[in-house]
Formats: structure tokens, C-alpha cells, sequence
């Protein structure tokens, strides 16, 4: 059986820093449960000239089993353990742009990037295609994108990337940055449509779609990736997005401390349970059977298991294994944050 050590990435955010150790035990178990067949094992922390690994078993891991745990959200660098020695060992990634899509913005309230790749990895190892991480193109879903963290992520893996926002601000923040980005990387793109979306001559929202491709040749091939995204409230989701056509949907709510969210019968709420309630059916019936939900919100303003019974009363099944509840982690004084993942049924 083949020791491996796997060296942290480190975070700029110190809090983060902290958590994230226990963090990545986590979801690297998860990672070895759901895609490669309960082969990892034997899961500890070690010191190595004062930087901290997080160390493991693997039975006889391939080179496609390297390429998922190269997309573990705080993985550095991976290493084989041979005596007291460490042999590095390549591994591959999704990405398919230069990492500042992620990094360059910086805005108050912005969620840490780190996280948003854990979040979008723990929910895709729920969905009943985890083992195809690395070669399907699925399709994600932000129902709460802000200025598109999580977009920006699935656009990194390749995926489709939709996203509803109801701040009309933030929608042009991020239709500016990305059409910036796009430009000034020289990513072969199309937009298909930009402005307000009218409906019996109304106004119903704005939206912006873009057609992208990482090498020219792929976007002349149509190997081409969508961003979609809509301004408007979440719980009209359905109203731009059609049933069963997501795979993925992936939500940092609220935290109810800078700002709150909003419902159609209450307005401005710090409740997320509010939200769920609203929104979470509507956003039930997007998935596909077989698709995954995962949600990130402050516990301190809702429980567990409240927040729970809110996705169950959607129609969808609580992924409750114990490395899913290990992902609940300190950001700040006011915030402690945890992890839901949920699965609609095939």
C-alpha cells in the first residue's frame, strides 16, 4: 500500500489558513468515497520541516485517479512517502485559464476562493457523476452568484456556468470584469446577448450569455463553454432556466451580518431559512435527477437542522455522511459557516 503526503496550499486568509487542514481531511475522504471507490484510507496530519501534510494510503492509484485529487481545493503539491523521503508526483488539474479569473477580484463580502472550489467539489462528489469529474462537461448552477465567484470557478473546470442575481450592481460588476478578462487575455469568446429581457413588453431582468473556448481551436471545433446570467430574484429562477437542465447548483448564502436576502413575501430578511423556504423548490426542479445542491450559509442565524428540513421539504435527499459534517469551519467573530449537500433522486 502506497503512502502519499499531500502538502497544503496556503491562504491568504488567515482564518481560513487555520481550517483548512481539517477542511481538506474532509474532503479528501469524501473525494476517495465518491470517485475512486473508498481507495484512500488512513488519513492524518503531519509536520514536514515546519509545513503541514495532510497524509494518506492509495491502492494502486492511476494516473486518472491523480487528476481528480489534482482538484482538491487546497492541494499544493502531492508527494509518495518512501522512508523518510519525499518523492514529488505529477499530477493534473482541470483548469483550463490562468488562475487570476479567480484571484483578481477583490471586493468586501467576497467569498474566499479556496472555499468556493470546496464547496463546488463537495457538491459535484454528490451528484451521480462524480466519478466523471474529469471528463463530463456539467452544468452549474449559482442561484445567489453576486459577482460570479462561483461562475468564475466552473468556467475554470470547463463547465457551463449559469448564475441569478438579484443586485443589479453586482450583475454589471461582473459582466464588466469577465468581458474585460476575456478580452484582455485574448480568450476566444462570443457574447449572444446582453441587455434586458422583456416579456409582454415589460422588463422582467437583464441578462448577459457568453460563448467561450480556452484555444481557438476548440471554440472552431464548437468545444465551446456557456456563461448565462440572469438579473433578477432567485425564486424566478424558472422563469430563465429551464426544469431538469442543471446539474449542479452551488449557493453561498446570505450571512445575514453585511447584508441580507430577499424573499417575495417578506422583502429584506438576515433569515436564510426564508430563502430556502422560497427559493429552494424552485431551484429543486432546475436539477436533474441524479443532480447535487449544495449550500453554504452562517449557522448562527440558522441551524443544521433546520436548514436541512428546508432542502428535504424541496424534495431533495440531506447527503449526511460524516465527512460531510465535518466541513462546518470559523470565518469570522460573527460567522461560522457549514456545509449542506443534498441530492434530487434519480
Amino acid at each position: 500500500m502506497t503512502r502519499y503526503g499531500l502538502l497544503i496550499l496556503p491562504a491568504t486568509n488567515r482564518v481560513y489558513a487555520r481550517a483548512a487542514v481539517d477542511l481538506t481531511r474532509a474532503e479528501l475522504e469524501i473525494f476517495g468515497r465518491s470517485a475512486l471507490d473508498g481507495r484512500i484510507g488512513e488519513l492524518d496530519t503531519e509536520v514536514v520541516g515546519g509545513a503541514s501534510y495532510i497524509t494518506f494510503t492509495g491502492d494502486g492509484l492511476t494516473e486518472r485517479d491523480l487528476a481528480v485529487l489534482g482538484n482538491l481545493s487546497a492541494g499544493y503539491a502531492l508527494f509518495e512517502i518512501v522512508g523518510e523521503l519525499l518523492r514529488p508526483i505529477e499530477w493534473s488539474r482541470l483548469d483550463r485559464y490562468d488562475d487570476d479569473l479567480l484571484t483578481i477580484q477583490k471586493y468586501p463580502g467576497k467569498t474566499n476562493e479556496q472555499f468556493t472550489k470546496l464547496l463546488l467539489n463537495v457538491t459535484l462528489l454528490a451528484s451521480d457523476w462524480a466519478a466523471e469529474m474529469t471528463s463530463r462537461r456539467f452544468r452549474v448552477l449559482d442561484p445567489l452568484c453576486g459577482r460570479g465567484t462561483t461562475l468564475n470557478q466552473a468556467l475554470m473546470y470547463g463547465f457551463d456556468a449559469a448564475g441569478i442575481e438579484r443586485d443589479q450592481k453586482d450583475v454589471e460588476a461582473y459582466r464588466a470584469f469577465i468581458t474585460t478578462w476575456l478580452k484582455q487575455k485574448r480568450v476566444k469568446h462570443r457574447v449572444l446577448e446582453s441587455g434586458p429581457v422583456r416579456r409582454e413588453r415589460k422588463v422582467v431582468g437583464r441578462r448577459v450569455r457568453i460563448e467561450l473556448a480556452p484555444t481557438r481551436e476548440e471554440h472552431k471545433a464548437g468545444q465551446t463553454q456557456l456563461l448565462d446570467v440572469v438579473n433578477a430574484d432567485t425564486a424566478r429562477s424558472a422563469e430563465f432556466f429551464r426544469p431538469e437542465t442543471v446539474d449542479l447548483v452551488v449557493a453561498d448564502a446570505p450571512y445575514g451580518v453585511q447584508h441580507g436576502s430577499r424573499t417575495a413575501g417578506q422583502g429584506l430578511t438576515r433569515d436564510p431559512l426564508a430563502l430556502l423556504a422560497d427559493a429552494a423548490p424552485v431551484w429543486a426542479r432546475l436539477l436533474r435527477p441524479g443532480g447535487a445542491l449544495g449550500i453554504s450559509w452562517n449557522t448562527h442565524v440558522a441551524s443544521r437542522d433546520d436548514a436541512a428540513a428546508a432542502l428535504a421539504d424541496a424534495g431533495l435527499t440531506v447527503v449526511d455522511a460524516e465527512p460531510y459534517r465535518a466541513l462546518r469551519h470559523r470565518v469570522d467573530q460573527s460567522i461560522m459557516r457549514d456545509v449542506l449537500v443534498a441530492r434530487r433522486p434519480a
